[in-house]
């Protein structure tokens, strides 16, 4: 790993590089346009003056040649048909017509006209100016490469200017860069001292500004933790709670399959040790244990699946099923059960949605078992394309524990446990947050409470 200084050396080196090449480009670009604007002027004005020559019927193949000789100028004369009528550089007579020339065209629309192109004749880049005067085209040119050596000249004096002026900046720059590294060790060694339990309480630094802030900081950090120091006994206190907190859960669910585990251990010690039990006693027994060994695999997966849905490893399969279908099926299903209770469903036309059917099923049958559970009259199921609802007239749920009963182990009734690990309605939230559904809880207590699924 570099140290600070290293890191600013090879940062500066590349700062310079780009800012070189930027004010270069820059500066470049600027001259030259500069230049060109100055030659474009210069041949215009050059172009007046011989436009007095055309129009005096000067003998215009003379005043090329002495255009060429005398300036080292380009000159060519050209008709309104395109036509070169004197030409200082070539034989007129051996040229193109010009009719069609970008400086010609130019010309014809605007005051004049003005390209820069590689001259074929004279094998150069030249600057074209053209201006029209009556039914005659005059046109000059100058070579451009003068222009870019100077160009070149003064980006040297420019590059030379700027490189003295960054090495002076740069070992301005190192030096305080040293001088910043040592207070930046002297922190570090501070705040490795801290990390030992070396409490060094105080720190200082008179180097800059915010270097008097960072150490003055630091100073407070380290009376802060020497204070925190003595607040430990109370965070032990707190883990302690929380440590409580876990194996009151623990206790909840020992005490959901103490219950079955009993029943059947009972009735099968019963079984084992009575050979002459009366056959439908025997029975009676049988069902009773393999009602609660169903019992003991319901509150299993149930923890499964609560575990997974928490952990975020069960993703929805999701498919088009009938809505409408399945809760009647989970109806049909909970009536072996609760064999004199009224579930009455409202469906106006079979409802499809987007889901998972066996998440689906889980969380449906829980709300409606629990409207079962804790009311005595009818459930009422409401199916919409927008949303499910079950309804029940039963106990209700205080305003205060509306919030707190989809999290996981808790539980509105604090008297006993009515078989139930408190995952009901934990499992339902997190289906249905799966699914992005949302859950809406509306309840009284003593009138009973509404639980509406929105798609």
């Amino acid at each position: 790993m570099l140290k600070l200084h290293q890191i600013y050396f090879r940062k500066f080196i590349v700062l310079f590089i780009l800012l070189f090449i930027i004010v270069g480009a820059i500066v470049y670009t600027s001259l030259k346009e500069i230049y060109i604007h100055q030659i474009e002027n210069s041949l215009l004005e050059n172009i007046k003056v011989i436009s007095l020559h055309v129009k005096h019927k000067t003998n215009l193949d003379q005043l090329a040649v002495d255009i060429k000789k005398d300036l080292n100028i380009r000159l060519t004369i050209i008709n309104n048909d395109g036509k070169v009528i004197a030409e200082s550089h070539k034989d007129k007579t051996t040229m193109d017509n010009h009719k069609y020339r970008e400086e010609i065209m130019e010309a014809k629309k605007d005051d004049f006209g003005q390209i820069i192109r590689h001259s074929e004749t004279l094998g150069k880049d030249l600057i074209y100016v053209a201006k029209k005067f009556d039914n005659t085209y005059i046109r000059m040119a100058k070579e451009i490469d003068k222009i870019n050596e100077k160009l070149l000249s003064l980006a040297l004096k420019v590059g030379v200017t700027l490189i003295t002026f960054f090495i002076i900046a740069f070992f301005s720059a190192y030096k305080v860069s040293i001088k910043l590294e040592k207070e930046t060790n002297k922190i570090l060694k501070f705040l490795l001292e801290l990390t030992k339990k070396q409490k060094n309480s105080f720190i200082n630094s008179d180097f800059s500004q915010e270097f008097y802030s960072i150490t003055k900081l630091l100073t407070k950090i380290s009376r802060v933790l020497t204070k925190q120091d003595k607040q430990k006994a109370k965070y032990t206190t707190k883990l302690k709670k929380s440590n409580d907190q876990k194996d009151d859960i623990i206790s909840a669910i020992s005490h959901e399959f103490k219950n079955p585990i009993a029943v059947i251990n009972g009735y099968s010690q019963t079984l084992l040790t009575d050979s002459e039990i009366n056959t439908t006693i025997r029975e009676k027994f049988l069902k009773k244990i393999h009602a609660n060994g169903e019992k003991l695999s319901l509150l299993i997966d149930k923890l499964r699946l609560s575990i997974k849905l928490d952990e975020k490893k069960l993703l929805p399969s999701l498919s088009a099923i009938n809505i409408t279908n399945l809760i009647q099926q989970n109806i049909e299903d909970l009536k072996q059960n609760f064999k004199n209770r009224n579930i009455i469903l409202k469906s106006d036309k079979d409802i499809t949605i987007k889901a998972d059917p066996t998440l689906m099923e889980v969380a449906i049958t829980n709300l409606i078992e629990n409207a079962l559970k804790y009311s005595e009259d009818d459930v009422h199921v409401n199916i919409t394309n927008n949303y499910i609802s079950i309804t029940d007239t039963g106990i209700g749920i205080h305003p205060n524990n509306l919030e707190k009963i989809t999290k996981k182990f808790y539980r509105v009734s604090n008297n006993e446990w009515n078989n139930s690990l408190g995952l009901g309605l934990s499992i339902v939230s997190n289906i249905l947050r799966l699914h992005h559904f949302e859950l809406s809880i509306e309840s009284k207590e003593n009138i009973g409470s509404k639980f509406t699924i929105k798609f």
